[in-house]
C-alpha cells in the first residue's frame, strides 16, 4: 500500500460518522486558510504579481515546504494543493486589504471557530482528531478531502 494510502486509511479511522465528515468539509479547509493567513501577517518582504495581489515570501516558503511534503506523496495532489493554495493566499490578500491591520482578528476568529467545529465534530464520532497521534495528519485533512473530489471526477492521485 502506498504511504498516501496508509495515511488516507488511518485519517478515515477517525472519520466514519457523517456528521463529522459534513464539519470537517467545512472546517479543514477554513483552518487551512487562516493559517495561511496567519503566516502572510509575518513581517517578510512581499513580491507583487499582476492580477493576484502582493504575496508574502514567507508565504511562499511556506507553500514550497507543504508543496514538498505533499509531492513525497503524490506529484498529482501537489500541483492541485499549490493551485488550490495560491488561490487561497489570493483571499488572503483580499482580506489583508480589506481589514489592514485587523486581519488578525478575522483569521483568528476563523481559526477559533473552525477548531471548536472540529472538535466538536470528533466528539460526535466519539474518537480523538488523527493529528493528536501525529502532526502529520495536520497536513492530510486537506488532501484526504481533495482525494474524494478526485476520486468522484476519476482522477488518480
Amino acid at each position: 500500500m502506498r504511504k498516501i494510502d496508509q495515511f488516507f486509511a488511518e485519517y478515515a479511522e477517525s472519520h466514519q460518522n457523517h456528521n463529522n465528515k459534513i464539519i470537517h468539509w467545512i472546517c479543514v479547509p477554513l483552518i487551512f486558510w487562516s493559517i495561511l493567513g496567519f503566516i502572510s501577517l509575518i513581517p517578510s518582504p512581499h513580491i507583487f504579481i499582476q492580477y493576484f495581489g502582493l504575496i508574502s515570501l514567507v508565504s511562499i516558503l511556506a507553500i514550497s515546504l507543504v508543496t514538498l511534503f505533499y509531492f513525497k506523496l503524490s506529484w498529482r495532489i501537489a500541483l492541485i494543493m499549490i493551485f488550490i493554495m495560491l488561490l487561497m493566499e489570493h483571499l488572503v490578500y483580499f482580506i489583508n486589504v480589506k481589514f489592514e491591520h485587523h486581519s488578525w482578528i478575522f483569521f483568528l476568529t476563523i481559526f477559533t471557530l473552525s477548531w471548536f467545529g472540529q472538535f466538536y465534530g470528533h466528539k460526535i464520532e466519539g474518537k480523538k482528531p488523527s493529528f493528536i497521534k501525529d502532526l502529520q495528519f495536520l497536513l492530510i485533512g486537506p488532501i484526504w478531502l481533495l482525494s474524494f473530489l478526485l476520486k468522484k471526477i476519476k482522477i488518480k492521485y
